[in-house]
């Protein structure tokens, strides 16, 4: 198993620029298909972003609107969610999730069932 700790959420105003850590204790840290979710008001937590092994491929939640990038450096067992143009709707918990399962070609997991482990999350709140 792999054990996540999340890292970087803080207060920030609309328009901002952030970027999340998140860093696993796993050796092969590589098998993992990663992925962050957030938890805002709602009692239920909603995929944000995926990506594969590599890094090569991503997945992205359509309410971001290509402002987040998601990102891997397998020899740091870190990922890492970047955001850009930060909007008071994204203020939410966002927690990182591993998978041992990996997703059907040009798709990514995105139900919390899907994902073994998971962080405790890290606050980030947008306001003005």
């Amino acid at each position: 198993q792999v054990q996540l700790v999340e890292s970087g959420g803080r207060l920030v105003q609309p328009g901002d620029s952030l970027t999340l850590s998140c860093v696993g204790s796993a050796r092969l840290f590589a098998k993992y298909y990663m992925a962050w979710f957030r938890r805002g008001s709602g009692t239920e937590r909603e995929f944000v972003a995926g990506i594969n092994w590599s890094g090569a491929t991503t997945f992205y939640a359509d309410s971001i609107k290509g402002r987040f990038t998601m990102s891997r450096d397998n020899d740091k067992n870190a990922v890492f969610l970047q955001f850009n143009a930060l909007e008071t709707e994204d203020t939410a918990a966002y927690y990182c999730a591993a998978s041992e399962t990996w997703p059907q070609p040009d798709r990514s997991l995105v139900r919390e069932e899907e994902y073994e482990y998971w962080g405790r999350g890290t606050q980030v709140t947008v306001s003005s």
